[in-house]
This record gives C-alpha cells, sequence and structure tokens, in this order.
C-alpha cells in the first residue's frame, strides 16, 4: 500500500511502499525532473529513520518518477521567495539536517541500498545514487556535479564519495571542471554497479534486490558497516572492527542456519534475524 509522505502537490511528494521485505522509496515530481524540495528531503529522511528501527525490513530501493532519476535540489524554489533573506549562515545552520543528513542515513543505514536511475542525476540527486551500496543506471542516464560551474561550492558529500570511488584526477574533473559522465563510462571509472539497457533496468535492480533482500541482513549490515569504516582505519583498526562484527553475526539465527546448509550441501534459507 503507498503512502504520499508529503502533502503539497506542488513540492513534489517522496512515495514509501512496502513490498514484502523491500521498502520502495519514489521521487514524485516528474514535471521538475524529481528536483528535491525541502519538504521532500525532509519525508524521505523520515522514512529512512523509520527503515532504521524496523526490523521486518532487508533491503531499501530508491528510484525517480518519469523520465529522471533527480535534478538535485530545487534551488530555484529555495531561493525565489518574496520575503527577506534568510540570515547569514542559514545553508550552515539547515544543510546538516536536511541533505546532508539524507546521504549520510543512505550511505550508514544496515541495510543494503539500491538506486535505480534514469536520465539526469545532477548535484544531490548524484550523490544519492553515489552514496547507495549499488546503483544500477540505464544508458540514457548522465551523472553531474554542476556546483563549481554554477559558482558554488559542492555539497551533500560530492567532495568525500567522489575521491573515494573514482580516484582524485577523476573527481577534480567532476567537481572543478563540471564534466558531465554518461552511465557507461560511469560504470567503467567504478562511479555505479552497472549500467544497462534501458530495458533492462527494472529487472537488474530487481535482481539484486531479491539477492539482497534474501540474504542475511544482519550480517550484510554489519559488513555494510566495517568496509565504510575501514576506508578512513589503519589494518589494524579495521581488523578490530572486523572482530566486533563478527562477534555479533555470529549470535545471528542466519550464522546458524548458513552453517547448517554448508553442511548439508543446500541453498541457505535466510531470514534476516
Amino acid at each position: 500500500m503507498s503512502q504520499n509522505l508529503d502533502s503539497a502537490a506542488t513540492e513534489g511528494s517522496v512515495t514509501a511502499r512496502r513490498d514484502g521485505e523491500v521498502l520502495r522509496l519514489t521521487l514524485n515530481r516528474p514535471d521538475q525532473r524529481n528536483a528535491l524540495s525541502h519538504a521532500m528531503i525532509e519525508s524521505f529522511i523520515d522514512a529512512l529513520t523509520d527503515a532504521v528501527v524496523d526490523d521486518s525490513l532487508r533491503a531499501v530501493h530508491i528510484a525517480g518518477a518519469g523520465s529522471d532519476f533527480c535534478a538535485g535540489a530545487d534551488w530555484v524554489a529555495a531561493n525565489s521567495g518574496t520575503g527577506e533573506r534568510p540570515r547569514a549562515g542559514a545553508l550552515v545552520r539547515r544543510t546538516p539536517y536536511l541533505a546532508h543528513r539524507l546521504i549520510e542515513l543512505v550511505h550508514t543505514i544496515q541495510l543494503p541500498v539500491v538506486c535505480s536511475v534514469q536520465g539526469w542525476a545532477v548535484g544531490l540527486g548524484c550523490n544519492l545514487a553515489l552514496a547507495a551500496d549499488f546503483t544500477v543506471a540505464s544508458a540514457d542516464a548522465t551523472f553531474w556535479e554542476p556546483f563549481v560551474t554554477r559558482g558554488f561550492t559542492p555539497d551533500s558529500g560530492a567532495s568525500w564519495l567522489l575521491p573515494r570511488l573514482i580516484g582524485l584526477t577523476r573527481a577534480k574533473e567532476m567537481l572543478l571542471l563540471g564534466e558531465k559522465v554518461s552511465s557507461t563510462e560511469a560504470a567503467e571509472w567504478g562511479l555505479i554497479h552497472r549500467a544497462v539497457d534501458r530495458r533492462e533496468l527494472d529487472s537488474a535492480s530487481e535482481h539484486l534486490l531479491t539477492r539482497l533482500a534474501g540474504g542475511p541482513t544482519v550480517a550484510i549490515g554489519l559488513a555494510k558497516q566495517a568496509i565504510h569504516y575501514a576506508a578512513q582505519a589503519t589494518l589494524t583498526e579495521a581488523m578490530t572492527q572486523e572482530l566486533f562484527s563478527l562477534e555479533l553475526s555470529c549470535r545471528t539465527v542466519d550464522f546458524k542456519e548458513g552453517l547448517a546448509a554448508f553442511q548439508e550441501r543446500r541453498t541457505p534459507k535466510f531470514r534476516g534475524r
């Protein structure tokens, strides 16, 4: 059953739908290329925050309605009001609780996140796709970080995500030169998981979601956490973190099922517990 998380139709909406053990989040503002209004970002954050504590969920899917994934934050609407300009420091006060919080949740939630991208993925929309665990993009998709070309500096994790995914040189091409990157090139660089024909986008995403939602959810979440921790840690620190994750995962029902399946030479049937 669908739930409209934003009643202001003119500002777009984020639709959350439970599909078995998968939470499907759809950006629904196709006439504006799914540019994210403040209300949409707040709704998105609320949905992910609820998912964090929902033990019945085992995967998250993010997609955009219409021909594009997301044209980024709606800066035009945010800066075209007729009232007084915000106080100095407004961005510093607000952004950590909006765009930055959204990226942080997608990146750190202990559920696997799959993102389906078609058309444009720009700015915040691009970073949203890069923060997911697996992003599948159609052949017509374009990834673009236009911050500097519009006269301001990157936000929403661009300066952190890009160098780690594709290295400094390519990150500078995207962030300092504003170079647009096709889905094929993005896949070759390691920016995204896979580029496919537009007709195969849904099936490729569903294949991933089926595998991930059928896996040992606790172990997947802990492994995701360990990978991110290790990116900033020494080898010794990373292995210590692995030990804590191992201790927790070995206490799960799915660990016992994995061992039993191995001994019985059959495919395990994980329950996400």
